[in-house]
């Protein structure tokens, strides 16, 4: 019979330290556009394969190996929660949704901050299971999970159908540390999705405004930006036009 040493007091003594989190990476689906030059048609709701394009999207992070997976919502929020299936999903409501992009980064941003509480009104909790797993959530989980931390976050827009799983993992895996940033590269342009580890989230939303969300904070660190070519196995084209739609529904 084995004997604990004084100095090996084994993982059930009192004061063994059982709950470190784990790092999480999350996946944050920017899904709350107007769909302006779309003739005001919300983008979550645009149709693929039988489908909203939100849940294209929310699957590709998902699928892609993320966890928690947030959604950031704002034109028609409440038709979206009652036709989209977003099972697993945390939907975060974006009310500031037609300032543009920044607006929604901001949102999701603070959603995933370990310093918002839990009844904070940006963030609702998950409306369903996950697909086919069980969400991490903060502290022990329903069943029996460990306590997470979110290291890092992946985000993408949910206007580029072109963009799924393979991308985002291939994204997903330059995760480091905390610091790490990378990119999706497209022949050599800078795409989505963007993966930010959580050191950068606080600078990330102080710059985000407008339209133009991250791209300010992506050009002033360029230098540690690590681009992840992506040509081969996504397609980073929008859904921001009359045509673009119907080209993604099979039009010539």
């Amino acid at each position: 019979m084995a004997e604990s040493s004084a100095t090996d007091p084994g993982p059930d003594a009192p004061g063994t330290r059982t709950d470190i989190p784990a790092p999480a990476i999350a996946g944050l689906l920017l899904a709350a556009g107007g769909g302006r030059r779309l003739g005001g048609r919300p983008k979550a709701l645009l149709p693929h394969r039988g489908r909203p394009l939100v849940e294209h999207a929310a699957r590709a992070l998902r699928d892609g190996g993320c966890a928690p997976v947030h959604v950031v919502l704002g034109a028609a929020e409440e038709e979206v929660r009652e036709r989209a299936e977003l099972p697993g999903c945390v939907l975060v409501g974006n009310p500031h949704w037609a300032e543009g992009m920044g607006s929604s980064l901001r949102a999701g941003l603070a959603s995933l901050s370990p310093h918002t509480p839990p009844d904070a009104p940006l963030s609702r909790p998950p409306l369903h299971p996950p697909f086919g797993t069980t969400p991490p959530g903060p502290g022990p989980g329903a069943h029996g999970t460990a306590p997470y931390e979110v290291t890092a976050v992946v985000v993408a827009l949910v206007d580029q159908p072109g963009v799924g799983a393979e991308a985002v993992a291939r994204v997903r895996a330059a995760f480091r540390s905390r610091t790490s940033l990378a990119a999706a590269a497209y022949d050599g342009r800078r795409g989505h999705p963007v993966l930010f580890g959580a050191a950068h989230w606080a600078a990330v939303a102080d710059r985000a405004v407008g339209d133009r969300g991250a791209r300010a904070y992506l050009a002033e660190h360029h230098d540690a930006l690590e681009l992840v070519d992506c040509s081969g196995i996504a397609s980073p084209g929008d859904i921001d036009t009359p045509e673009d739609l119907h080209r993604l529904n099979g039009g010539s």
